[in-house]
């Protein structure tokens, strides 16, 4: 695959990188890249191949990405705007909707719509010294990437207003304090992390790891009756699988599995 804004890279079996790569303007988001990163995960959906596991990042250690590129908006017109935006709600969408685990390795400041972006991954690994923020606020505008549901499910209602009324950054560290971060890194270390999670993710049984995504996701989104209906028909789909039965025989042969994805 060959993106104008992205890199591709297979850093290691059955795992992909993703970077954006606009490293001179702190990785922001214009129209081009917006369509990349739409394009890149519609196409996972459809067919992730042998993928099972992505890692998102930014080029360089000054950005993972400083949110929608403003030089590209300047004097846009309001149709224009709109249209441009459609395809940053689809570029969300499709994240959101990937069955494969996105793990963002956020390697310094996440503003605006770069906040958003990593916030649609599965979970976010930082490294100590990014910052992150949503600024709509101070420019006119409000989060519209998915900013305000997908914060306040991973900080809290009462957080999350204070961090988007405001439009104040806040650091890693805090990030991981609330709950928004899983992990810090040391400076340039954070997708060298994140690979070894993507890698021990990529090793397991890739059915079994697609619908407990499936069933976490959408089940926080039911009542508890629902959600636990939802995980046992998640779960039945592992049942006739090959790599059912071959983690069992794997386990009373006393050797590591190979899954096929079957």
């Amino acid at each position: 695959m060959s993106f104008a804004t992205l890199s591709i890279d297979r850093p290691g079996p059955h795992v992909m990188l993703v970077t954006l790569n606009r490293p001179d303007v702190a990785n922001a988001m214009n129209s081009q890249c917006g369509t990349d990163i739409m394009t890149l995960f519609e196409g996972l959906n459809l067919d992730g191949g042998d993928t099972r596991c992505v890692i998102l990042t930014g080029a360089g250690e000054r950005a993972f990405c400083a949110g929608a590129d403003l030089k590209e908006r300047k004097g846009m017109t309001d149709e224009a705007w709109t249209r441009q935006h459609l395809i940053y709600e689809r570029m969300v969408r499709a994240i959101l909707a990937c069955p494969i685990p996105v793990i963002a390795a956020v390697n310094g400041a996440a503003f605006g719509g770069g906040c958003e972006l990593a916030l649609a991954c599965d979970f976010i690994y930082a490294a100590e010294q990014a910052r992150f923020a949503l600024t709509e606020v101070t420019l006119g505008i409000m989060p519209g990437a998915g900013g305000t549901q997908s914060l306040p499910r991973a900080v809290g209602e009462r957080r999350a207003k204070e961090i988007i009324l405001t439009g104040r950054p806040f650091t890693a560290q805090e990030a991981y304090e609330w709950g928004m971060v899983n992990r810090l890194c040391a400076t340039g270390k954070v997708a060298e992390e994140a690979l070894e999670t993507a890698r021990h993710i990529a090793d397991n049984a890739p059915i079994s790891v697609r619908q407990a995504k499936h069933a976490i996701h959408f089940g926080m989104q039911m009542d508890l009756a629902s959600a636990m209906m939802l995980e046992i028909e998640a779960y039945n789909r592992m049942v006739p699988t090959a790599d059912r039965r071959e983690g069992i025989a794997s386990f009373n042969e006393k050797r590591k599995p190979r899954f096929q994805g079957r």
